[in-house]
């Protein structure tokens, strides 16, 4: 599918993380970054008379000057619901679903994810969410499913992020794909491009597996859902049972079920091993099901081995060898453990990192990789459906305001959705990436703005996309 939101029966989370805490980390999600406080698109205070800035304005001064005093004047647009066009549903969830969009301004598609703030209240999710976007505005990487906006209105929490037209490798292996050594091997790759960064931010994703890896239409593969992730500082170890059983790692059991010192960034890439096993073989390298006791599960990662097919190249085996150790002190966890390893000596990372190497497997392009049945459960079955949204809206506005406020009927859940309304952090990475381009271009000297001519645009202004050098680590970094 193209991006299929998915929240596993199996896949479990219970509080007590260190670097999870409510507490700690509501210190500071709520609290907007600097250049959205002052509203994207504002780069400069104006500076000078007012005089002067008018006449910059109206006479000679360079394009660059204007753009500069124009966007201190302008007050910012907020990106809303109404921005954007919405094609189709494309995946679902216990409590949001996903679907294309194109914006409307730069007709540019993307992903929009929806969830229904009462829906989030009951379940207890409000934290979870709050907590993926606070990370997700905080990060960009060229193997990750990137946020580009962020938004609210009265019924649902929206984030709008890249669209993957490739599916998630889930959905391929129930298409009975068959991948090559060398496809799997790239993806590991890339994942491990994708986890080196989202170490040096101090993130353990605690949930990769083929439903969170999805595919471009050249067949790269991306890491999404940061739903579960967590956030650790240095010297800090997690300790929460949290992930999806199959994929978690043998020392998170250990660490819920015994105590001790927790987990850390290893945990990732065991999962790593065991998407990359389940893709090359069919099925996972040990048994283990959403019912398994977690008593049961540290027991069996003991006595159990992991069985490799006779026809895996030997260098697969060590790779897959060395992702799946039980003991995360001699397991591969870093890019420089993969740059190092023989089995990888041929990879060339810094063509990887700009996508130069050529999948092996490409999903077909005359078709969209996702359970057709989602868009039509969307216009016949939902209650709510979202291209009726603003006329459900304009209704319920009309109703509330001809009721009697004392008349309420759930005072808490109302508190809790004016608390979301007030916590929810708008985000705007478009703003964000035209107000740094802006800044980057040296302003003219007050002569030479005098005497330059005007000039008109030549293209619409937008933003580019960072350089491989911006976004993922170098060959020595770790």
């Amino acid at each position: 599918m193209v991006f299929l939101l998915r929240w596993d029966l199996d896949r479990v989370a219970t509080p007590g993380i260190i670097g999870d805490s409510w507490g700690r980390c509501g210190a500071t999600r709520h609290r907007p970054p600097a250049a959205m406080a002052q509203g994207a698109g504002t780069i400069m205070k104006p500076a000078g008379p007012q005089a002067l800035q008018e006449r910059l304005l109206s006479s000679g001064g360079s394009r660059v000057t204007r753009r500069c005093l124009s966007a201190a004047r302008t007050p910012p647009v907020l990106v809303n619901f109404d921005h954007f066009q919405i094609l189709r549903a494309i995946g679902k969830g216990s409590f949001g679903k996903v679907c294309i969009v194109q914006k409307r301004d730069t007709e540019k598609m993307y992903a929009m994810k929806y969830m229904n703030k009462q829906q989030c209240i009951e379940r207890d999710e409000v934290r979870n969410v709050f907590r993926e976007l606070e990370i997700l505005q905080e990060i960009e990487h060229v193997f990750l499913v990137n946020l580009w906006y962020s938004f609210q209105d009265e019924e649902d929490m929206f984030m709008v992020v890249d669209l993957l037209l490739g599916g998630d490798l889930r959905y391929h292996l129930q298409q009975n794909v068959q991948f090559s050594e060398d496809t799997v091997r790239l993806y590991i790759c890339e994942m491990a491009l994708a986890l080196d960064y989202l170490r040096s931010q101090h993130i353990i994703h605690r949930d990769v597996k083929p439903d969170n890896i999805l595919l471009d239409e050249q067949g790269h593969a991306h890491l999404t859902d940061f739903n579960i992730a967590t956030i650790i500082k240095d010297g800090e170890r997690a300790t929460a049972l949290a992930g999806t059983k199959p994929y978690m790692a043998p020392e998170i059991f250990h660490s819920f079920v015994n105590g001790g010192t927790g987990y850390s960034f290893e945990v990732d890439w065991w999962s790593v091993g065991v998407m990359a096993y389940e893709l090359l073989r069919g099925w996972r390298p040990y048994d283990i099901h959403s019912s398994n006791a977690v008593e049961s599960l540290v027991q069996l990662f003991s006595t159990v081995s992991v069985q490799y097919a006779p026809t895996w190249s030997k260098e697969m085996v060590a790779l897959l060898r060395k992702l799946l150790t039980v003991n995360p002190e001699h397991r591969f966890s870093s890019l420089q453990d993969m740059q190092a390893a023989p089995s990888l000596a041929s990879v060339l990372w810094d063509d990887l990192c700009e996508k130069k190497v050529e999948p092996g497997f490409v999903p077909n392009k005359g078709r969209l990789h996702c359970d057709p049945t989602f868009e039509l459960e969307e216009m016949i079955l939902e209650s709510r459906p979202l291209h009726k949204k603003k006329k459900r809206l304009a209704k319920n506005k009309s109703r509330d305001g001809s009721r009697d406020s004392s008349q309420s009927e759930n005072d808490y859940l109302q508190d809790c959705l004016d608390a979301i309304q007030q916590d929810f952090v708008i985000f705007n990475r478009e703003k964000l990436k035209r107000s740094q381009d802006l800044a980057s271009e040296p302003l003219p000297s007050l002569q030479a703005a005098d005497a330059a001519e005007p000039s008109a645009d030549s293209e619409e202004e937008r933003a580019a996309l960072p350089t491989c050098g911006s976004i993922c680590p170098s060959a020595g970094s770790s």
